[in-house]
């Protein structure tokens, strides 16, 4: 038996369980609408006052085998107190998003399960978005901004982006994703929106963010002897996003219309908060803040999806908490290691003397160096509360 196993079966079998338990709880597999751009023409010939109706993916699994079996693990039979926390917590984190994902398209029972998982803008989360807001944006006419690649085209640029990389990983595309691209973790997989036409800007923004953070940190997951490294620690969305926004800043391709873009994804959320429906939330954007119909659209559809999701204000936190952890001087390569969270730092770290954590094989090529120019972006971020 290999050593990091002895004294250590217990918690590897735990793991073992979790993993088998939790390959399908992938929220963003459940809560992207399957018929959005039906619903988008009808809320825009409804002059804007009729709410979407959605229709969400059918659950795959049963829900209540799935809770049984989480809460069945022996946890108290793990002798180290740290890893025992962090698995409560892991089983914890788990149901949370199963109650989420059994609840998508109740409008109340799914944004209270949201609230819980991911909570909800503070309001110096709020006061931040609208600080961000003052800024005068990057030219739009620029030909950086100017949409130019299709979905195949798009494709073809994230395969040789990924060629520095020791991975493989599929692409598909969809028509119905509130993103224009996104990584799917459980089945190593980027999705590509079909409907969207990429400038040059949103190509480099993308293969650093979803590629070079997102895909990496998911291939480095797997090579712990945990599981949970591929499955994701509790709250880990927060420093993932955090981590991918910043993967933008070091490569110099993160925006004063990017930040903008995060804030009214915060704004969003914290109009779930006050109440607003899907039609008041667009309304806002377009009367308030002066966005374009498709913009507005996008935004309030991945903030109210499933009934009021709230994940997106993590963008902004995780961006801050991250850029505050490199300015310190720390070193960025444990944050690289899976789907981690800055928050179980020491149990990682604990982790690892015991040998049941190693070091990321592959790392994210924007922080090697520091390449950001935009003065007006670095000043954002210092001054960020």
């Amino acid at each position: 038996m290999n050593d990091i196993y002895v004294g250590n079966e217990v918690l590897f079998e735990i793991d073992k369980n979790i993993d088998e338990l939790v390959k399908k709880v992938e929220l963003l597999s459940y809560v992207n609408p399957l018929n959005m751009e039906e619903e988008k023409q009808k809320f825009f010939q409804s002059k804007y006052l009729t709410d979407p109706k959605f229709i969400y993916p059918e659950i795959d699994f049963d829900r209540f085998q799935l809770h049984r079996k989480l809460f069945s693990q022996p946890i108290e039979r793990i002798e180290d107190k740290n890893t025992r926390e962090l698995y409560e917590d892991i089983i914890y984190a788990y149901s949370g998003l199963i109650q989420c994902i059994e609840t998508i398209g109740t409008k109340h029972k799914f944004y209270y399960n949201s609230l819980r998982s991911f909570g909800t803008p503070t309001e110096q989360d709020v006061e931040n978005a609208k600080f961000i807001l003052h800024f005068e944006e990057e030219n739009k006419s620029e030909t950086q901004f100017q949409p130019k690649y299709n979905a195949k085209e798009t494709e073809a640029l994230f395969r040789a982006y990924s060629k520095q990389y020791d991975f493989t990983y599929t692409i598909r595309f969809s028509k119905d994703m509130s993103a224009i691209a996104m990584v799917l973790n459980n089945i190593k997989t980027l999705v590509i929106n079909e409907n969207h036409v990429f400038s040059d800007n949103e190509i480099e923004v993308l293969t650093n963010h979803e590629i070079g953070v997102h895909m990496v940190t998911t291939m480095n997951g797997l090579l712990h002897p945990l599981k949970i490294f591929s499955n994701g620690f509790p709250n880990y969305e927060e420093t993932q996003e955090g981590l991918a926004v910043f993967s933008e800043y070091m490569s110099n391709n993160l925006t004063v219309k990017r930040l903008k873009e995060l804030a009214y994804r915060v704004i969003a959320v914290d109009s779930l908060a006050k109440g607003y429906s899907f039609s008041k939330t667009f309304r806002m954007f377009v009367n308030t803040y002066d966005l374009d119909r498709e913009a507005a659209f996008n935004i309030s559809v991945r903030a109210h999806r499933g009934g009021g999701f709230t994940k997106d204000y993590l963008y902004l936190t995780g961006l801050k908490k991250v850029y505050d952890y490199y300015k310190s001087g720390k070193d960025m390569k444990p944050l690289l290691r899976g789907k981690i969270s800055l928050a179980y730092q020491e149990n990682i770290a604990s982790l690892a003397k015991n040998g049941c954590a190693v070091d990321s094989k592959h790392l994210t090529d924007s922080y090697k160096e520091c390449k950001n120019t935009n003065k007006t972006v670095d000043f954002i971020l210092e001054n960020l509360k």
